[in-house]
């Protein structure tokens, strides 16, 4: 009995400690908690018993909506829903999403799913999933749509951040990485918490071969200025990373800054680059500056 008496009192104690807490520690907190669990998807699918791509995808959305703030809170009255919506993809995996956030909430927004088939089902979006069997054609309209309703947009294909999405989800070697284009969330004013976005340039970091050093061009060709943006009197500087092969062949690029129109054509031109042979593969910068 007195054992008892002695953790009922540790209980309350406890209690009290906890609500004396201040809302931003406990936001940290919180963040902490969801931080360690995204750590852990990116263990190797295998050893996590039963645990699916699938449903490390769908945590990953249901830990976002937790984790995004917008400057244009939306939906408008404080207890609306938070709709996650799925672009293409299966059913199966829209199940599991429902699945995973039935019940649940973000701050006091219950979260819902929905498959998005209508310009009014993308529109009631607060987040949007773009599966890769979307096509690239389709791809980029729901990427222009969401910059315009402010939505949170995220992909699972690999030029999906170059083409001006926000978050891509890849699995690679087993695990699911995520990488963020951090202009794109500037853009639609959104804001991903600290802690997350460290996460992923810790796992943005883990991908990239070391530095080289500065390698000579054999081979290259400037990019085309898009009508689209020559129509529009569009302008400015592209900055992209590049991972370079040993043979001097680029392997990947990434977008580092500029708009989503002018670095798809950047982007088109370098991977045709070729540089100079290196012992170990290399990250290289290129900036250009597209103007009339």
């Amino acid at each position: 009995m007195p054992v008892l008496k002695a953790m009922s009192r540790g209980m309350r104690n406890g209690d009290e400690i906890r609500r004396s807490r201040s809302p931003r520690r406990l936001i940290r907190g919180t963040a902490a908690g969801i931080l360690v669990f995204l750590v852990l998807c990116t263990s190797h699918l295998g050893r996590a018993q039963g645990v699916s791509e699938y449903q490390v995808k769908a945590a990953y959305l249901y830990n976002f909506a937790k984790l995004a703030t917008w400057q244009e809170q939306a939906p408008g009255n404080a207890s609306a829903p938070l709709s996650i919506g799925v672009v293409a993809g299966d059913d199966e995996f829209v199940e599991i999403l429902a699945k995973t956030v039935d019940g649940k909430s973000a701050g006091s927004h219950p979260i819902n799913v929905k498959r998005v088939v209508t310009e009014d089902d993308l529109s009631a979006c607060r987040l949007l999933f773009v599966r890769a069997s979307a096509g690239h054609k389709r791809t980029l309209a729901v990427i222009a749509a969401a910059a315009s309703a402010g939505a949170l947009v995220i992909g699972e294909d690999e030029s999906f951040l170059r083409e001006g999405g926000m978050i891509n989800l890849l699995l690679e070697n087993g695990k699911i990485r995520f990488a963020v284009n951090r202009d794109a969330l500037d853009r639609a004013g959104i804001r991903l918490s600290p802690e997350l976005l460290q996460l992923a340039k810790a796992e943005e970091s883990s991908r990239k071969p070391k530095p080289h050093g500065p390698r000579q061009l054999r081979e290259s060709r400037l990019p085309e200025y898009p009508e689209l943006a020559r129509r529009s009197k569009l302008q400015g500087t592209v900055h992209l990373e590049l991972d370079v092969r040993r043979d001097g062949t680029v392997k990947s690029v990434r977008v580092l800054g500029g708009h989503p129109v002018l670095a798809e054509a950047l982007s088109q031109a370098v991977m045709e680059w070729k540089y100079e042979p290196a012992p170990d593969e290399t990250v290289e910068q290129v900036n250009y500056t597209f103007s009339e």
